[in-house]
């Protein structure tokens, strides 16, 4: 039988489910969610299937097990091709696909300089707003399988990475915002484009 939701309507197709996705103000959004102690296990597989499915479903970029209402550190990062090279201006011909178990990051960069990009979240639909993040970052992770998870990402793959743990220490982007007269509405920013960019901040 499926499992009970209590902040929705579960929507299964065949062994995985379609989750709602919480949003901000939902107090799940707000904690700190807790590592998972067996990549392995049955519970962790069907959260990764579920997870999965929510965000193809969504069509976003990145999903982190908060958002569909489970506080557990786990994140998934999609990346078509062709979106990494419209965001990163340049070529890009692999998609990029992760599941990361207790993920940590670090800057590769100086971490006192970070680059604005535009965000937005499947919690805070509607809205998107211009965040700094670091450019360049190392994570370390499980993945689905407990073995040890170590690489590189940078330019928007990074931002998606950063962003993701972020909901796993219950912060979401307007929290990172320096400038909040650069949250809007996105239908907003595609009639009138984007207010002047200050480029990089120190």
């Amino acid at each position: 039988m499926p499992r009970p939701c209590p902040w929705g309507r579960v929507r299964h197709i065949g062994l995985m489910a379609i989750r709602p996705i919480l949003r901000m103000g939902h107090p799940v959004l707000r904690a700190k969610a807790a590592p998972i102690g067996d990549p392995a296990d049955e519970a962790t597989s069907e959260l990764i299937r579920d997870m999965t499915e929510t965000l193809k479903d969504a069509d976003g970029v990145g999903l982190a097990a908060p958002q569909i209402g489970i506080s557990q550190r786990l994140i998934l990062v999609e990346i078509p091709a062709q979106r990494l090279a419209a965001e990163d201006h340049a070529e890009a011909d692999q998609v990029v696909h992760q599941v990361l178990i207790n993920p940590e990051i670090e800057p590769l960069d100086d971490p006192e300089r970070s680059a604005l990009g535009w965000e937005a979240c499947l919690s805070i639909p509607g809205l998107i707003g211009q965040v700094p993040r670091w450019r360049r970052i190392r994570f370390r992770a499980l993945g689905p399988d407990g073995t040890a998870i170590e690489g590189t990402a940078e330019g928007f793959h990074a931002r998606v990475i950063q962003h993701e743990v972020d909901h796993l220490d219950g912060i979401l982007y307007p929290e990172r915002m320096a400038d909040l007269s650069r949250l809007m509405f996105v239908d907003e920013l595609q009639e009138h484009g984007p207010p002047a960019t200050p480029g990089e901040m120190a």
